[in-house]
């Protein structure tokens, strides 16, 4: 008996597979990629604060305070180590195509340098070409002290402790 009248298929037996047109393969391979090639793509993120040059050209010497610069510019990135006197504003642009290395397209260092009473002593920029590579030192220092070997490092603190502090915990 034929279920078919030459319009539909007959519904697939136990252990046949079932046949898709073979539009559909193209149509879901087509989907896949118009979902997944996009995230290939180009990506373009900014790190850090980068100020506006207009506001930068804003800040005059002696006229603007801390709070003045921090309302204009935000909180900085850094401020200097030892003393407040310097204020560091930081940030790149940075392109990264897929999985590979991302490149600087951009780099902003803005260092406000601030005098005894708290007024801007003078603006300083340096971007991406005044950067020098600096090629780490190979050397180790030397440390003081026992190379022990793995049996002496976990049987080392054995009767190291007096019995009466083990018996107050």
């Amino acid at each position: 008996m034929d279920l078919t009248d030459g319009e539909e298929e007959p519904m697939p037996r136990r252990g046949q597979a079932l046949r898709f047109p073979r539009t559909w393969g193209r149509g879901i391979f087509f989907a896949a990629a118009a979902l997944l090639l996009p995230a290939c793509g180009n990506n373009v993120q900014v790190h850090g604060n980068l100020p506006d040059p207009e506001l930068i050209a804003e800040i005059q010497p002696g006229a603007y305070r801390r709070q003045d610069v921090a309302d204009l510019l935000g909180s900085p990135s850094a401020v200097s180590t030892f003393e407040d006197s310097r204020w560091y504003y930081i940030g790149q642009k940075v392109s990264q195509f897929a999985f590979l290395k991302p490149d600087v397209l951009e780099r902003s260092i803005l260092v406000v340098s601030f005098d005894g009473s708290g007024r801007v002593d003078r603006t300083r920029t340096y971007t991406l070409e005044d950067g020098q590579d600096i090629d780490p030192v190979d050397r180790i220092t030397p440390t003081e002290g026992r190379d022990l070997n793995l049996l002496q490092e976990l049987l080392g603190n054995i009767g190291r402790f007096p019995t009466d502090a083990m018996n107050k915990q």
